[in-house]
């Protein structure tokens, strides 16, 4: 939601960067649509040099500008996300797709990037031909392992210290029980019910705490993934939103990727894209251990998004994504499913996800 105040302060610094920085004047600052954090977004028309002999560039840039996190947002105790750089610089130097950084002014916590369009993966797949739709997907999924391969010896990338761990998964649990779990039962959890996903994550947090853990993006899902326009160097696709990376299993950004409540995929090209990923992870885990770890980070990882799209509506009247739940509580309940099938202990957990209904909720009366 934009604050005409905020905009303004934004605009006026964003200006001067540009003007200070590239030497260019700025014909218009557009704030751009932004996710369900609170960072800012703009696009920035840029307009003529200023002085002639400085080259014309880029005739827009998009900035990103660091907003405090929203308390709700991470578990208690863990540290806000790390800045932008160097992530993005040691993506970028190791051959990953990511924009190019035109500027920045850290004090203000503001990046100006390469704009690389709005057309995303989302908007790209959706009314795609099936042959189309499955060679955009092949080469998102061919990023993971890549991701993967990295490791950071120098100890300069902070997303090398963080990681999915029990305290985190326990975090998923909670906002589950406190926002989904009203949805399903039609009135607040008891006791008893509340324990039962606490137990439940727990158990998940437990199967997977063997397994190795690899460089994640943690949100690669079709919105942050865009298209770059026709004639601009580089890899067709290009990874936005990296500074919430952390070291997780290595089915994590396919779960993101593959159980995406924006796309929903076919349920065969969901199985051919796992198994192509799967030979090609650094690991090469077994398909019995790839499929485990998969659901129940399905599980996991769906629970959070269901509870976070009504948490967002309910308390920043943030409504814009409850069109997407029918979809999440769908990958949400054949994930519980499989995974009860394989770990009996977890099917009180399922029961309570399969009571979830397959509707979006109505939006509160500040949302509308």
């Amino acid at each position: 939601m934009e604050h005409p105040d905020e905009t303004r302060a934004d605009a006026d610094a964003l200006r001067a960067l540009a003007e200070r920085a590239l030497a260019r004047r700025v014909e218009a600052v557009v704030p751009l649509r932004a996710g369900l954090g609170l960072r800012r977004f703009y696009r920035l028309h840029l307009g003529r040099p200023l002085g002639g002999s400085t080259p014309p560039g880029p005739a827009s840039a998009v900035a990103r500008v660091e907003a405090p996190e929203d308390p709700e947002g991470r578990p208690e105790g863990v540290p806000p996300e790390p800045a932008l750089e160097p992530l993005r610089s040691f993506l970028e130097e190791a051959g990953l797709p990511v924009p190019a950084r035109l500027a920045s002014d850290p004090e203000r916590g503001i990046d100006l990037l390469e704009d690389l369009g709005d057309r995303t993966l989302e908007a790209a797949a959706k009314p795609a031909a099936p042959e189309e739709r499955r060679a955009l997907y092949a080469e998102a999924v061919a990023l993971v392992p890549r991701l993967q391969r990295l490791a950071d010896p120098s100890g300069r990338v902070p997303a090398f210290g963080r990681r999915l761990d029990a305290a985190l998964l326990a975090y998923k649990g909670r906002l589950f029980a406190r926002a989904s779990l009203p949805e399903a039962l039609g009135r607040a959890p008891t006791a008893v019910e509340a324990e039962v996903v606490r137990a439940g994550f727990a158990r998940i947090a437990e199967l997977l705490e063997a397994a190795p853990r690899r460089l994640a993006h943690r949100d690669l899902q079709s919105r942050n993934l865009l298209l770059r326009p026709a004639g601009l160097p580089g890899a067709r696709l290009a990874m936005i939103d990296l500074q919430g990376a952390f070291l997780a299993p290595p089915e994590y950004d396919l779960v993101c990727l593959l159980r995406d409540s924006y796309v929903e995929l076919p349920e065969e090209e969901v199985e051919a894209h796992c198994a192509a990923a799967r030979q090609a992870l650094p690991d090469r885990p077994s398909a019995e251990r790839f499929r485990e770890r998969f659901e129940l980070l399905a599980l996991a990882r769906k629970a959070k998004d269901h509870a976070r799209f009504l948490d967002v509506a309910r308390r920043r009247g943030d409504a814009r994504e409850l069109a997407h739940v029918p979809a999440t509580v769908r990958a949400l309940r054949a994930a519980a499913s499989r995974v009860a099938d394989a770990h009996p202990e977890l099917a009180r957990l399922a029961e309570l996800v399969r009571a979830l209904p397959e509707r979006a909720p109505e939006a509160p009366p500040c949302a509308r």
